[in-house]
């Protein structure tokens, strides 16, 4: 007779349906397990093993062969080490057979029958609600499976003997109650920058419209600074796009004790980061920082030193949203719809354009520097920004009387504005103009005549692209509701265009 027991593969944050086959059959004592397994999960059997033993059970001197369903699907992964022991555990009688029907199992076994945490639980959690199935998992990740819905069955045992005792009926297991970490250590503020008004300003833009910024100026103007301080004055998650950031994290495995958080991600990788920690991939085609800065801010400090070729790699998440990572054998696709904000100096010395220094090697020097940079990469950053160094003088002028806090009530008003103008247009998947396109751009942010006289003279002196010049139209409708405007007017053209004046000279670098 075959046990059947649920479990789950991955697929980017897709938990597709597995189904363990256990069967014990007369025969020479054997282990045998089947069905595309990769080296971590056909070392299982020694851990389901060890884990028995330690439990008070030993695998009878029979032939074992567990095949992992469907055949032709890639398995990865620990989390098979507690449904196989189940599935052995029903096939000799040790746990009722019918107590697993209608569950999902994921979990790693211990060698001394623990069971320990694993990555992709709530996804895994998810995908069982919509079949209809409850869960089962380490006790680690109890509280990150319970928001998969309050109805669903969650049994979360520490170890498996514990699981076996509330199956068989003898202690009873209480369902995990989801946490949301919400506190967390204070965020940096924006009170802490002295000077840099434009730079602020250009902050304040970028996190009302969801615009890529760059910053560019000498070492110690407070780029950096200014870039650590954007997650302080960004809304919190909303319920969706909560679930769809920590799905993400599950997968990658860096949810803390299995609470969630409604702060927007916030990665700031260095500038060593290869392609595949950069887009995602490896051997198991893990997600990489694109994707685990979805719905929050990728930042990039000193933006030349990184590899040209991993820049580049960017451009498609940019434009999509999504990261697609290709493998011979299959093909998998992470969310990846993040703010890029970058910093950069002018030159390698750090110098280029300072009063009263002369560099070297001359303009070359800055030339050579920003050329590591291509063109269609900073084509698709909104807002780029000089950043002049900071002054004594602004040093010791009193610190700014506006907050984080106050930045962020209109950044939480210009962003409503937003999501009502596309829920009215019939498009509620849209939440910021950095994300709109096409003929829905040119219904909300056509400008009056003063703005397209203006707007039609600089795209034929500055050579706007056509993407520029739709990115120009997405920073002026963002400023239109800054300032409480239904329509785009001249004011907001020439502080957009004012944007992609950096622009145009660092890709005449380029």
């Amino acid at each position: 007779m075959v046990q059947r027991v649920a479990t789950v593969a991955f697929e980017g944050i897709e938990a597709r349906p597995v189904d363990v086959q256990v069967q014990v059959s007369p025969g020479l004592p054997a282990f045998n397990l089947v069905g595309l397994a990769d080296k971590a999960v056909t070392e299982a059997k020694e851990r389901v093993r060890a884990a028995l033993i330690a439990s008070g059970l030993a695998l009878p001197p029979k032939r074992i062969t567990v095949n992992l369903a469907p055949a032709d699907l890639p398995k990865e992964g620990s989390h098979y080490d507690l449904p196989i022991a189940l599935g052995l555990m029903a096939a000799i009688g040790a746990v009722p057979a019918e107590a697993l029907e209608g569950f999902t199992v994921v979990g790693e076994l211990a060698l001394d029958g623990r069971v320990a945490a694993v990555a992709g639980v709530l996804p895994a959690a998810i995908g069982a609600n919509a079949r209809g199935h409850g869960l089962i998992c380490p006790a680690e990740c109890g509280q990150e499976a319970a928001w998969a819905s309050p109805d669903m069955p969650v049994l979360a045992p520490s170890s498996l003997i514990q699981l076996v005792g509330h199956l068989a009926g003898r202690q009873r297991l209480t369902r995990p109650e989801p946490r949301l970490d919400a506190a967390g250590a204070a965020l940096p503020d924006l009170s802490d920058v002295r000077g840099q008004e434009t730079a602020r300003r250009a902050l304040e833009v970028a996190a009302a419209g969801s615009h890529n910024l760059l910053f560019c100026g000498p070492p110690g103007a407070g780029k950096s600074m200014l870039a650590q301080r954007l997650p302080s004055i960004l809304p919190p998650l909303s319920p969706v796009e909560l679930l769809e950031v920590s799905m993400i994290a599950s997968v990658a495995g860096t949810l803390q004790s299995g609470a969630l958080t409604d702060r927007r991600p916030f990665r700031a990788p260095h500038h060593s980061a290869s392609m595949a920690a950069m887009v995602g991939g490896g051997n198991r085609a893990r997600p990489g920082e694109v994707s685990l800065a979805h719905n929050g801010v990728l930042f990039l400090d000193e933006l030349p030193e990184f590899q040209p070729s991993v820049l580049d790699a960017l451009r498609q998440p940019l434009e999509t949203g999504d990261a697609f990572i290709a493998r011979a054998n299959h093909r998998v696709t992470y969310p990846a719809r993040f703010q890029l904000v970058a910093a950069m100096n002018p030159c390698r010395c750090g110098r280029a354009g300072e009063p009263g220094f002369t560099c070297r090697r001359g303009p070359r020097c800055a030339g050579d520097y920003q050329a590591r940079l291509s063109g269609p990469f900073l084509d698709r950053i909104d807002l780029h920004l000089d950043v002049p160094a900071v002054s004594a003088v602004d040093l010791v002028r009193p610190a700014p009387t506006e907050s984080s806090a106050g930045v962020a009530r209109r950044v939480a008003v210009a962003r409503a504005m937003q999501a009502e103008r596309f829920a009215a247009l019939g498009r509620p998947d849209l939440t910021t103009n950095a994300q709109a396109s096409g003929p829905i751009l040119e219904e909300i942010a056509t400008p009056d005549s003063n703005g397209t006289a203006l707007l039609t003279d600089a795209a034929r002196i500055m050579r706007l692209s056509a993407r520029g010049y739709h990115r120009v139209l997405r920073v002026a409708r963002t400023l239109a509701d800054l300032s409480g405007s239904e329509t785009v007017g001249r004011t907001h053209i020439a502080e957009a265009l004012a944007y992609r004046v950096g622009a145009d000279r660092t890709t005449a670098a380029a």
